[in-house]
């Protein structure tokens, strides 16, 4: 009988141990208990067990490799190895003084919400495309994820916490609610920022003109219009 036809008749190939009995703990075909060494100076046992585990390790490499390492901080993403510049920092946040040792690399965004745990600026784009983090720094807009906290130390700083004075929203917040000028609401803080900071500015007199002021803060749910609108009731009445 040639190996293939053999091959398919189910039977064992002469002289070849039985794997099923010897993985079972049972003699195989040969009488040899299982566990017997096989040529190489491996059981088999131990072979199967190293073709198992072999590729597991393999694939697991790559997602250890990636693995945060304790060092990361969290703050600024970056590693801290000893001797990382950091300075003190004061943040005149909303009318309050903050005192922190900052790393230079963090940003107003990032120390807004996580280190003073004042977490209306939204994180958006991160890359200064979006408007979303808009804040007023010394009554202008800017964008806390492009601007690093040393960077405006002393400063005032305004934040939507900050508008409402006590139970009494802003002129802007109440004009955004009156006009539904928001759908899901993610951008909303950063849009009413840079309403107040455009308001300030004194540029926009008509629409046309208040949509390109506005350009930099983007709504993914569309309520352009209604922001325009909000905006320019609060035009109206200064």
């Amino acid at each position: 009988m040639d190996t293939d036809s053999f091959a398919n008749s189910g039977q064992e190939f002469p002289g070849e141990p039985n794997a099923d009995l010897a993985l079972a703990g049972q003699p195989d075909d040969l009488g040899r208990p299982s566990g017997a060494q096989v040529g190489s100076g491996i059981t088999r046992r131990e072979f199967v067990g190293a073709a198992v585990a072999g590729p597991v390790v393999l694939a697991a490499g790559p997602l250890l490799a990636d693995a945060p390492s304790p060092a990361v901080d969290r703050h600024t993403g970056g590693r801290k190895p000893h001797g990382e510049p950091q300075s003190d920092v004061r943040l005149v946040v909303n009318g309050q003084e903050h005192r922190l040792r900052l790393d230079h690399r963090v940003t107003l965004l990032d120390a807004l919400r996580e280190r003073l745990g004042l977490p209306g600026t939204k994180k958006g784009c991160d890359h200064g495309q979006c408007g979303a983090c808009t804040v007023l720094v010394d009554g202008r807009r800017v964008n806390a994820c492009l601007t690093l906290a040393v960077s405006v130390s002393d400063l005032p700083i305004t934040t939507i916490e900050g508008l409402a004075e006590g139970e009494e929203l802003h002129p802007v917040q109440a004009a955004f609610i009156r006009h539904d000028g928001f759908q899901c609401g993610y951008c909303t803080p950063g849009q009413i920022c840079s309403a107040v900071g455009l308001l300030r500015e004194g540029y926009a007199k008509t629409d046309e003109e208040i949509r390109e002021l506005m350009s930099g803060n983007i709504c993914r749910c569309g309520a352009y219009p209604n922001i325009v609108a909000a905006i320019r009731e609060v035009l109206g009445a200064k």
